[in-house]
């Protein structure tokens, strides 16, 4: 009783719309007709309203989309995937339109087609069951049903180093040069090798010019200049000592 219920209220529907669209052919009413004899399995009525649509609508999304949905109904594949390759150019998220060609690319053996219109579905809707089931068909591992663009980026974290006022005395700026291999002590001043003498120094950071360069460098460069100003400092008194 349900069934033969909702087949005359459709038939009502049909008649409806129909009348509506006689009285009035450039109105968009040829779409929600041509779904209810989409409903009802006329999909030749349904394509021949379509088709005089489009003529007065041409490039209309909606009507082309249900236009390849129902050659493809009519079993004219060739018709439907030009119609919908040409509807996913115009839109590429239009997700009927992708639904429709993964099932045409997946009849014609073209797995890797059907594969990107399963993708571009998923990549909007990750738990849309027809495309997972197509997938799956497919033999596609749920992790390849996403689009690659929407895979994240393997990201590593970056180790930041602070190198703060406190770190940049006594044993705090000696633990800030650890990272890396120091060469061995010269002499008895217990200076590294690797510090620069003075005559290797650039001259930025020795004499009057050092304050101008200390203002176009970070506080922190501007302290480890004068740490190394002052180790020059203390081996010129060292050596003037001895």
């Amino acid at each position: 009783m349900a069934s033969g219920s909702k087949k005359v209220s459709n038939a009502a529907e049909i008649d409806r719309l129909a009348l509506v669209f006689a009285k009035d052919p450039g109105s968009k009413v040829f779409i929600p007709l041509a779904e209810e004899y989409g409903k009802a399995g006329m999909w030749e009525e349904a394509v021949a309203v379509l088709e005089d649509g489009l003529k007065i609508y041409p490039g209309f999304i909606t009507a082309m989309v249900a236009l390849g949905r129902a050659y493809e109904q009519m079993n004219q594949p060739v018709k439907a995937k030009a119609l919908l390759e040409e509807s996913i150019k115009l839109s590429p998220d239009n997700l009927r339109a992708h639904r429709t060609l993964a099932k045409l690319y997946a009849a014609q053996g073209a797995r890797e087609a059907a594969i990107r219109s399963c993708n571009a579905i998923l990549s909007i809707n990750p738990h849309d069951q027809e495309a997972l089931s197509l997938c799956a068909g497919l033999s596609v591992p749920v992790t390849q049903g996403m689009a690659q663009s929407q895979r994240p980026v393997d990201e590593k974290p970056v180790k930041i180093v602070s190198l703060d006022s406190d770190r940049l005395h006594g044993e705090g700026m000696r633990s800030a040069f650890d990272h890396a291999t120091l060469a061995p002590k010269d002499g008895a001043n217990g200076l590294s090798s690797s510090v620069p003498r003075s005559e290797e120094m650039p001259v930025s950071i020795t004499g009057s010019t050092a304050s101008a360069a200390q203002k176009r460098r970070s506080p922190v460069i501007a302290r480890l200049e004068q740490w190394l100003n002052l180790i020059q400092v203390r081996r010129r008194d060292s050596q003037v000592s001895s």
